[in-house]
């Protein structure tokens, strides 16, 4: 770890030393931080500084920021091998964290444009639109729009789904995920994403589009994940 220089300016050494702190485990996950006030007081300068120190903290995904509520120390990132089939839930658990899913809302709804052509819909077709909210640890960590066929799924909102949806599917329809496409790249928080999750918005973020199959090799659903920037990584096993 890198200890603070007498030449390097001073928001470089407010990052470091709560680094530090943080590494060594004087500050441990979910830990609150004091506040910037308090900061400016500990470290004797301004509040534009100590800002900028906390910023470069929180694009390492050390720490992250609610609205209103402060700085917190991050968790270790969640692992994601795009070439198993999983869920939220089982991937959550499997790490030793606790998952919980959370309905915003369910609405059966005209297609969006960008949902047409993935799903294979035709012009003005309709489609169920699930927003949700992801949780590890009670952490709100993923926003996620599901978009599903209601031919495949008739009755899905009059359902519980504030679950796994992969269980849903399975014990409701007989319908299993055998495989996907996903995409993923950086991008910045929307502002419903921002909302969703007590971010702010512009922030960095991850987002993830799957395009999922069913066990006959139909398209079952369409997904869009907007993912903390801290809280996921991606890992792949090569052969």
């Amino acid at each position: 770890m890198k200890a603070p220089s007498s030449t390097e300016p001073q928001y470089l050494k407010i990052k470091h030393t709560l680094q530090e702190k943080i590494v060594s485990g004087v500050l441990n996950v979910g830990d609150k931080l004091p506040s910037e006030r308090e900061l400016c007081d500990i470290f004797g300068t301004t509040r534009i500084t100590i800002r900028e120190g906390l910023s470069q903290l929180e694009t390492s995904g050390m720490i992250y920021r609610l609205d209103r509520r402060g700085w917190f120390v991050s968790a270790q990132r969640l692992a994601l091998n795009p070439t198993i089939n999983s869920n939220f839930h089982q991937i959550v658990s499997d790490q030793g964290r606790v998952p919980r899913t959370h309905l915003l809302s369910g609405e059966y709804i005209d297609a969006p444009n960008h949902v047409i052509s993935p799903l294979g819909l035709k012009p003005f077709a309709k489609i169920y639109l699930l927003k949700r909210v992801r949780y590890a640890d009670e952490r709100a960590i993923c926003y996620s729009e599901n978009y599903c066929l209601p031919d495949l799924v008739p009755g899905l909102l009059e359902l519980d789904l504030n679950g796994s949806l992969t269980e849903i599917y399975r014990q409701y329809y007989n319908l299993l995920y055998t495989r996907m496409h996903l995409s993923f790249y950086p991008t910045v928080m929307s502002d419903e994403a921002a909302r969703a999750l007590g971010a702010s918005k512009g922030s960095p973020a991850l987002l993830l589009q799957r395009l999922n199959y069913d066990q006959r090799g139909n398209v079952l659903d369409f997904d869009v994940e907007c993912w903390l920037h801290d809280s996921l990584k991606i890992e792949v096993d090569t052969l």
